[in-house]
């Protein structure tokens, strides 16, 4: 019974936290990437136009985390989140991407 107990708690703080980091990262979107990938303004693609992502998510995404930080095509140095780690850049593009 304890052990049961103990896989529910931790299945209960592990869905609580895939739900904080899901919120951090709509949030991180909302403060900057959704300016651009919501309207595919400057040919940005869509967030959640999986055809358009394709080809970009091909590319690998270690590229895709070099072009945001670089910048590329019409999108500026770090996109609109200069202070995003890569890992929030990773985070970001899966959330846009799906």
């Amino acid at each position: 019974m304890k052990g049961l107990i103990a896989g529910l708690a931790l299945m209960f703080t592990l869905s609580l936290t895939t739900g904080a980091q899901a919120d951090a990262v709509k949030e991180r979107y909302d403060q900057s990437c959704t300016y651009c990938h919501s309207s595919g303004a400057a040919g940005a693609p869509k967030t959640g136009d999986q055809a358009a992502w394709k080809p970009r998510l091909e590319k690998g995404m270690d590229t895709l985390v070099k072009h945001v930080k670089e910048g590329y095509n019409a999108m500026p140095p770090g996109g609109m989140c200069g202070d995003c780690s890569d890992e929030e850049y990773r985070a970001l593009i899966e959330y846009m991407s799906k």
